[in-house]
């Protein structure tokens, strides 16, 4: 494995240290020289177009799109294999696809669902969307695969940057919930670690709600099968917000999705599951 790498931040260090364990030849560039150099056994470059030279493909793990182009912009790509794993969004995945592309390389976008104690540690589960030419994400499938495990999601370039958000924003939804769920009880007499187990049981056991919801947005049926539907959760909205009230707890994490379920109630829906709330935040109207 030859490999070049822009950036050496945590991520990015991580990677490079558990392509290094694997015997890979790795040069780095990292705008701050000293982080490259602190990390044994690799080429530093001095400059971008010095490490993109050195290696057909090349890892970007940089702050943001931007610096991603800044950095780019100084090197020769054709004929490079450019795997973008800095954060961005799917319009600036699509975008940079394009732009690289047009400099004669071929362009994979990566959407990292771990942390950096995470790579190179099997067992913890971490993994990278990929997007782009299948063939590009074939070619190098074996060494994309040593730190993190892979997950190809298709030939659309902005789709790894999609997952990534996705599942990212239901993780920021669960923090809401849960953090909502402590401010209620941490002020009474409740042992949290005690509290914390029922909590992790509890949401553990709603999970499988996430497959309920994508088979009824398959059919377009919101209201077979349910068993708790819109107008009793509605209603029992009213009693959370009255605890919360007592509590002296905001409850301002959860009524942005309270009021779309009162909308989708009003709009004459009472008798689906919370699916059609969906309806709104993709039309911003109530239907």
């Amino acid at each position: 494995m030859n490999i070049s790498v822009l950036g050496a931040g945590a991520m990015g260090a991580a990677l490079i240290r558990s392509w290094l364990a694997a015997g890979a030849d790795v040069t780095v560039w990292n705008r701050t020289a000293g982080r490259a150099r602190a990390i044994e056994g690799v080429r530093v470059a001095g400059t971008v177009a010095e490490a993109v030279a050195a290696s057909d493909l090349v890892i970007v793990v940089l702050l943001d799109d931007a610096s991603v182009g800044q950095a780019l912009a100084q090197a020769d790509l054709a004929g490079k294999d450019v795997v973008n794993l800095t954060t961005s969004t799917p319009a600036e995945a699509r975008a940079r696809a394009e732009w690289v592309a047009a400099r004669g390389a071929r362009y994979l976008d990566g959407g990292i669902m771990a942390v950096p104690p995470m790579v190179g540690v099997p067992e913890a589960g971490g993994y990278v969307f990929y997007s782009g030419p299948a063939e590009a994400f074939e070619a190098h499938r074996d060494t994309l695969a040593v730190p993190l495990g892979t997950r190809y999601v298709g030939a659309d370039a902005g789709l790894a940057a999609l997952y990534d958000v996705a599942l990212l924003s239901g993780m920021t939804g669960l923090f809401a919930g849960i953090s909502h769920a402590f401010a209620l009880v941490r002020g009474e007499q409740v042992d949290l670690k005690e509290f914390a187990a029922l909590l992790t049981a509890w949401l553990s056991a709603m999970v499988p709600v996430t497959d309920e919801i994508a088979a009824q947005l398959a059919s377009g049926d919101y209201v077979t099968g349910v068993s708790s539907n819109l107008a009793m959760m509605v209603e029992g909205n009213a009693t959370l917000l009255r605890t919360a009230d007592e509590q002296g707890v905001s409850p301002e994490l959860l009524t942005p999705y309270m009021d779309l379920m009162a909308r989708r109630l009003a709009a004459g829906h009472g008798d689906e599951g919370s699916t059609g709330v969906i309806e709104l935040l993709d039309t911003g109207v109530a239907v």
